[in-house]
């Protein structure tokens, strides 16, 4: 059992994190490389960053660049966290990433390694021994009983959509589990908050795509603040009530705008903006705590708000898409 952290435990790598801050991407610094006609004087706002130069021309290094930067970071903040289950929180997703990628790619009888993702708790090279071995005794308890239950979906239905919600649901299993152990609020109100935005996207996308409520029967998790019979019910009433059941929480703002666009048929670009900048709004209060496990928290969950901006931006630019469109598209910063 680990020793109980407290959070003068967090003084150094708060204070080191506070430093890395300074080179966040923030608005301005998106807004100076959306405006940037030329190569040299982006590279030179991304080095400000820590950013090698990315070339959209070229999306797949791009994303292999940003990949590494990933890794990097979790690697560095890993090394300094008093407790590494707080790391664990951002890493353990890649895990479950690499078993899709793993058993998707055993079904179609290709490679899987062009998708895999590295920055995890275990190497896509340790999961797939794992996989081809049929021993998951050196993984953990909840991923290794995923991956079975992944395996037996994919091999029945045929389905990789199915295949997927399960392994979303225990993604989500293991970081509350995860949050729960380490004993913090406010690590486990972030993962719930989580379940919540996955929850909501998941009835939007249900009803916009025209799928029977039924579908989501089994792809809502349980955990977060609103829970699986409410949406269920709404909908079943077409969607009917989804503002109102999200009021209470964060994600008011996006379940209204998630509300208009099934009764609308409307575009989800704004929707799914509006959900992340209602987790990063959790995040903010990060910035009133001198120390503690909510800097490590906010700052890991910044930097993938970060990589998920770049991109945005990049790709934007590099498709001619109009500044205004590409704006519309980027979530809200931790400032």
């Amino acid at each position: 059992m680990k020793n109980q952290i407290r959070d003068v435990d967090y003084l150094a790598i708060s204070a080191r994190i506070r430093a890395m801050e300074t080179r966040l991407l923030t608005d301005e610094r998106l807004e100076k490389i959306l405006a940037s006609n030329s190569k040299d004087e982006r590279d030179k706002i991304l080095a400000e960053c820590g950013y090698p130069p990315l070339d959209p021309a070229h999306p797949d290094e791009m994303d292999a660049a940003l990949a590494a930067e990933r890794a990097a970071t979790l690697e560095d903040i890993f090394q300094g966290a008093p407790d590494s289950r707080y790391v664990d929180i951002f890493t353990l997703k890649y895990d479950y990433h690499n078993v899709k990628a793993i058993l998707k790619a055993a079904e179609k009888g290709i490679s899987p390694e062009p998708f895999f993702l590295r920055g995890g708790r275990f190497t896509p090279e340790e999961l797939k021994e794992a996989i081809d071995k049929d021993d998951y005794s050196s993984l953990t308890h909840t991923i290794a009983q995923a991956i079975p239950e992944t395996r037996e979906v994919l091999q029945t239905t045929r389905d990789p959509m199915l295949a997927d919600t399960v392994l979303d649901r225990y993604t989500f299993m293991d970081m509350l589990d995860e949050a729960q152990s380490v004993g913090s609020s406010f690590l486990e109100g972030y993962v719930r908050l989580q379940m919540d935005a996955y929850n909501l996207r998941s009835v939007v996308r249900t009803l916009r795509m025209g799928k029977p409520p039924e579908f989501l029967q089994t792809v809502l998790v349980e955990g977060g603040m609103v829970g699986p019979d409410e949406l269920f019910a709404v909908a079943s009433n077409k969607g009917s009530g989804l503002a109102e059941i999200y009021h209470p929480t964060l994600l008011a703002v996006a379940a209204g705008e998630g509300a208009a666009v099934i009764d609308n048929n409307g575009a989800l670009t704004d929707f799914e903006r509006l959900v992340d900048d209602g987790v990063m709004s959790y995040l903010s209060a990060a910035r009133l705590v001198p120390f503690g496990e909510e800097v490590l928290i906010a700052y890991l969950s910044a930097r993938e708000t970060e990589y998920q901006n770049l991109r945005i931006v990049l790709l934007g630019k590099a498709a001619g898409l109009s500044p205004e469109t590409i704006k519309s598209r980027i979530r809200a910063s931790y400032e």
